[in-house]
């Protein structure tokens, strides 16, 4: 928690809404700021965190939950599994922290972030979240569950070289087919990144909450 980057902190607790923010593999959670700022002026009342990923990247700079050099669809899903645990503490730690309940508790991931953020629901045990925002990200590997009381909402640029736009749209069918409650929403011209639409988009969702 320490290397977590407070946005917003709001002074009263009853309430309150959390906002979890997890970046992309060689990021930092600066990379997320922007995001977290335009969220923060508009959710007065939501502590907004941007999570650092525990392992420095073995690409270069910045941090990653798990490798992606030499990953395959085949041994992906080990990876997550095993930066699982690791995930699921630094919410458990904020929730504790902020006095923020998973039923008011947001994750948004950014693609590594959102691949954490996604695979959180396929675990057995209560919701993390009540709300999970996937930005740019996919599944480990295709859904098997529908998480009960989270609702997935998958975002996604249809230019997006990194991590293919099919890959939103599979998971989104998958999840429908097994009566969990998903958004899908494409964003013309977007590659892998985020931009003013998507920040209206969030934004919108989470009025929905």
């Amino acid at each position: 928690m320490q290397n977590d980057l407070i946005i917003q902190q709001p002074a009263a607790v009853a309430g309150a809404e959390m906002l979890l923010l997890f970046h992309g593999v060689g990021a930092s959670p600066d990379d997320m700021r922007p995001l977290g700022e335009a969220l923060a002026a508009q959710r007065p009342a939501a502590w907004v965190i941007s999570v650092r990923s525990p392992d420095p990247c073995d690409l270069g700079a910045g941090w990653q939950w798990f490798s992606v050099q030499g990953v395959t669809e085949a041994n992906r899903p080990g990876r997550v599994a095993a930066a699982m645990p690791a995930f699921q503490q630094s919410v458990s730690a904020w929730q504790s922290r902020s006095g923020v309940p998973a039923a008011r508790t947001t994750l948004i991931g950014f693609s590594q972030g959102s691949i954490m953020s996604l695979e959180s629901t396929q675990q057995a045990g209560p919701a993390l979240a009540q709300r999970v925002i996937s930005i740019a990200g996919r599944f480990a590997q295709a859904p098997t569950r529908a998480p009960a009381g989270t609702v997935v909402d998958l975002m996604h640029g249809d230019v997006d070289r990194v991590m293919p736009i099919s890959l939103a749209a599979e998971a989104h069918a998958q999840l429908q087919a097994l009566g969990g409650h998903a958004t899908l929403e494409r964003f013309t011209g977007l590659g892998h990144g985020i931009d003013m639409r998507v920040v209206e988009a969030i934004l919108k969702r989470l009025g929905e909450s």
